[in-house]
């Protein structure tokens, strides 16, 4: 029992040996970030000193929270569609030639339609897989590059408790977001050996523009200012996985341990159906 304790804290101290990036090592890249989680996550990385490039598809919004910003650090618009590879590309360049490093990249654009069983169409499952996964991985690709020039880094993915199990309405966007999961999973393995910290952000219902849509109810909605900072201090944790609020996301991974008949019946309880 001693020996394995011994192993178990050994192990938990090689994890908090992983890189975690300070303002000093290098610029931010968050997608997604003109409304919700993104840019709140913009804000108060900022304040805390940081360089933060922010990207989404909406030019003049990023203006304005750019010109708007007076904090501690500095925010600069980088406008792109996370669909096109060629922009994710040319954006960290970019953002490697002005700033010097790329330390820490929120890959957390993404996108939500509501899809019932009756009403399946093969656009709503292309477009939420170019956005949520695609859109992933063409940001997720010229980072680790930069990252592994540069010797470290920091990754963050964002999910959604939606990949945890399947939730009404969510075939396509539970599909894409349990995809991230398994990514993020998968990829560290490597990513430790290449001093690359990856981190998976699980959030639950947020009061965003995408919960908006929603039309059932939504246990323990956080609003998005919360959220952010709960974020931004995970980042700073040697953690794999940023979830919140954890009362539902704990009780969520928790369900999902038990046989089907009980799941749907509790999901069914909790969302109405």
């Amino acid at each position: 029992m001693v020996a394995y304790r011994n192993f178990i804290l050994s192990k938990h101290e090689s994890l908090q040996m992983t890189f975690t990036a300070k303002p000093k090592d290098g610029a931010v890249w968050i997608t997604g970030a003109s409304e919700g989680i993104g840019k709140s996550v913009a804000i108060q990385m900022a304040d805390e000193g940081y360089k933060v490039y922010i990207s989404a598809r909406s030019e003049d919004k990023l203006e304005k929270i750019a010109s708007d910003y007076s904090g501690k650090g500095e925010i600069i618009s980088a406008p792109l569609d996370v669909t096109d590879r060629d922009a994710n590309l040319k954006c960290v360049e970019r953002i490697v030639k002005e700033a010097g490093t790329l330390a820490i990249c929120v890959l957390n654009a993404g996108t939500f339609k509501p899809v019932r069983g009756n009403d399946l169409k093969f656009e709503d499952f292309d477009f939420t897989h170019s956005v949520n996964i695609d859109g992933v991985i063409n940001g997720l690709i010229p980072a680790v590059d930069a990252m592994k020039e540069a010797g470290q880094g920091q990754i963050a993915i964002v999910s959604s408790v939606a990949g945890y199990g399947g939730l009404p309405k969510n075939g396509p966007y539970g599909l894409s977001k349990a995809g991230l999961i398994n990514l993020a999973e998968s990829l560290k393995y490597d990513f430790d050996k290449m001093n690359i910290k990856i981190q998976l952000i699980t959030p639950g219902f947020i009061d965003t523009p995408l919960t908006e849509k929603n039309d059932f109810p939504m246990p323990f909605l956080m609003p998005v200012e919360k959220a952010a900072e709960r974020v931004v201090h995970g980042l700073e944790k040697p953690n794999f996985e940023i979830t919140f609020p954890r009362r539902f996301t704990y009780m969520l991974k928790f369900i999902n341990l038990w046989c089907y008949p009980v799941y749907f019946w509790l999901v069914r309880k909790i969302t109405g159906g």
